[in-house]
């Protein structure tokens, strides 16, 4: 029992790693994939092409590389003058990983949005502002809403790739006891995921229904 209360303990503090992780990610990456998905749709198309050039090589490229790239490439480059912190270097990879791929979801949602609905709000004498605002983004959020909580699942399971710069995140916790001769600690960790994750499929079923006002 005291084995038990123990491992448990130790994969809870594991897994405070795994959810900071993933707020902080969320905070940052939902705005960010916002402003670059403006970037793809923009324009001027030299921004636009870098914009898309710089989505592709991420999308297209392992997180744990960039985790590699962002932690181990600065102090290779600056002769170990300069290196980002554990922590910093595993969610600067996390949020421009996840922003890349929150800005796809933004530009498929807003440009499924049909043209005539833009110029119902120009006739009106709407500015571009308020055709967005008052206009298509309540149809994108309805839109978008299972591509994202699909995507935020798949952050939650990916935080375990933070091990590979040595957070000790959950699953770096259950490797620990596995050392040690536990093997179980590496099956219970998935009980924090699954919960984790039931929790989030719960949340994003009812805010489907919520929006469910708007059936286009």
């Amino acid at each position: 029992m005291d084995s038990f209360l123990n491992v448990t303990q130790q994969l809870l503090s594991g897994f405070g790693e795994n959810c900071y992780i993933f707020i902080v990610t969320l905070l940052l990456a939902i705005p960010l994939g916002l402003i670059v998905s403006m970037g793809s749709m923009s324009g001027f198309k030299p921004l636009k092409w870098l914009t898309k050039t710089v989505v592709w090589i991420i999308r297209g490229t392992p997180l744990m590389l960039q985790l590699f790239v962002v932690f181990y490439i600065p102090p290779l480059v600056s002769n170990g003058s300069f290196a980002f912190p554990r922590m910093n270097a595993a969610l600067i990879a996390f949020v421009i990983n996840y922003a890349a791929y929150f800005s796809e979801i933004y530009r498929g949602g807003i440009e499924a949005i049909p043209k005539g609905q833009y110029e119902a709000g120009q006739v009106l004498g709407m500015t571009k502002g308020q055709i967005f605002f008052k206009v298509v983004l309540l149809q994108v959020v309805k839109k978008i809403t299972a591509p994202m909580g699909n995507e935020i699942i798949t952050l939650v399971k990916d935080t375990s790739l933070s091990s590979v710069i040595a957070i000790p995140e959950i699953l770096m916790r259950a490797k620990d006891f596995s050392m040690q001769g536990l093997i179980w600690p590496l099956f219970y960790s998935a009980v924090f995921f699954l919960a984790f994750c039931g929790i989030l499929t719960l949340l994003f079923s009812f805010i489907e229904k919520k929006l469910d006002y708007y059936k286009g």
